[in-house]
């Protein structure tokens, strides 16, 4: 290694993940990339170093208006800060930025997104009580463009092709982040809802309908991993009338979960419980105990946002009940992720994030959150990244503040390896639990920090 890659400045991946950093990307425009890298504490030389560019050539970029558009230049750029390359456009051909919405990576906050939910709720509700599914089902329609040439018949091993993907590509998004894998999944969307148009016999076709399903449920929740709110709604949309349409009510029920927990994530409880109860219909309907412990634990979470304490612990209760008589082996492959780490994370953010907080709850809660974290495996970032920063809120909260700093510490650090704008998105309540002690310097410089990981959002 040369003394300018040992001193390089590392960049945290989330920082390509936020909407305006992906938009410039899309455009090749580098002098907003530039001035976003700088709002993150990247200074002008350390870019060119990077990047392979005279000092000079950086100032042209963001004084001068200089546009880069060599190919090999920009290749060049995007190897030396570490951006994918498929987020210029460079790894695939001159329609990548269609193909892959990265023109479109822009986080709806306008008002109109009320008038988004309530339609998306609506069409839920429909689909998941089966009312007039003939007239509402949109899932045979081919998407906006095709890729490729689709076969004129299908069989087994093409339904089993897109399991086998949709497994990988779920692994890496659990693993890194939705930003690892997120347009790689969108491509194969587009190629394979072709396949729906192909001759196949009906038990094959269902079986379609049902990867198919599978597939826009990881599309929507990957999308939603990186802040594109209404892609994440229309994949989770198309997802539920595909699985509808296969009477498969588990992987419904999966689908209405990942579609609540956007709500939830977006500050709209009240429509995220609409749509954790609508799963829980759907998850009874199913017979799987771990699908219903999971939308109950979710359900308890979002009580807990509405300030109705009692309700919560109500169903963390269940949630136990349902998951201590689950059998997971034998759960759908959506939803046997959910084990103990993750109910024991999901009841301790619920109970120290509620609104009327007790002692108790963040008692229990820390608990609960560090049998999480001590059953983690190593590579399991993102997750540990959302039960630290809970950790350490929960720390502040109660006037620990040496344990505070130090588990919010590894919070961010943990946050900064992953592809993820959500991961950003829930360092909030630790950074504003931070700002409570002003006088603290350790504190004070971990605010920051997180500040420096929201900067280009």
């Amino acid at each position: 290694m040369n003394v300018h890659e040992a001193s390089a400045v590392a960049i945290a991946p989330a920082v390509w993940e936020s909407p305006v950093m992906r938009a410039a990307l899309a455009h090749r425009d580098l002098k907003r990339v530039f001035e976003l890298l700088q709002r993150v504490g990247i200074s002008q030389r350390e870019i060119g170093r990077q990047a392979g560019l005279s000092s000079s050539e950086v100032y042209q970029v963001l004084h001068r208006n200089r546009r880069i558009s060599a190919y090999d230049v920009l290749a060049k750029i995007a190897d030396g800060l570490k951006i994918p390359r498929g987020y210029m456009g460079l790894a695939y051909d001159d329609s990548t930025e269609i193909n892959l919405d990265l023109a479109a990576a822009t986080c709806s906050i306008i008002g109109s997104e009320r008038d988004e939910v309530r339609s998306l709720l609506s069409h839920a509700a429909d689909v998941t009580m089966g009312v007039a599914a003939n007239d509402i089902a949109h899932w045979w329609q081919p998407l906006e463009r095709e890729i490729a040439p689709a076969p004129a018949r299908i069989g087994r091993s093409d339904v089993d092709r897109i399991r086998a993907l949709t497994a990988a590509m779920r692994a890496i998004d659990y693993r890194h982040g939705g930003g690892a894998c997120r347009d790689a999944i969108a491509a194969q969307v587009r190629w394979s809802q072709q396949l729906l148009n192909a001759d196949g016999g009906d038990h094959v076709k269902e079986q379609l309908k049902c990867a198919l399903a599978d597939l826009h449920n990881l599309a929507g929740w990957t999308s939603f991993d990186v802040g594109l709110y209404s892609p994440a709604r229309k994949h989770f949309g198309r997802a539920l009338e595909l699985a509808r349409s296969a009477n498969d009510c588990s992987l419904s029920a999966n689908i209405l979960y990942r579609t609540g927990r956007l709500h939830l994530h977006r500050g709209m409880p009240n429509e995220a419980l609409r749509f954790f109860q609508l799963g829980q219909i759907a998850a009874q309907d199913s017979g799987c105990a771990l699908t219903v412990a999971m939308l109950c634990v979710n359900e308890a979470w979002t009580y807990g946002q509405l300030g109705d304490h009692e309700q919560m612990r109500r169903s963390v209760g269940r949630a136990q009940d349902e998951f201590s008589r689950a059998e997971r082996e034998d759960a759908p492959v959506w939803v046997r992720f959910f084990g103990d780490a993750d109910l024991n994370a999901s009841i301790g953010v619920a109970l120290v994030s509620t609104v009327k907080v007790t002692s108790r709850d963040l008692s229990d809660g820390i608990e609960f959150l560090q049998a999480a974290l001590a059953r983690r495996s190593p590579d399991m970032n993102r997750s540990k990244a959302f039960e630290l920063t809970a950790l350490a809120y929960a720390h502040l909260y109660t006037g620990d503040r040496e344990g505070g700093l130090r588990i919010g510490r590894s919070a961010v650090a943990t946050a900064s390896t992953v592809r993820s704008v959500r991961t950003v998105d829930r360092l909030s309540p630790l950074k504003k639990a931070a700002r409570k002690y002003p006088m603290d310097a350790g504190l004070k410089d971990l605010a920051r920090s997180i500040d420096s990981l929201e900067a280009v959002k």
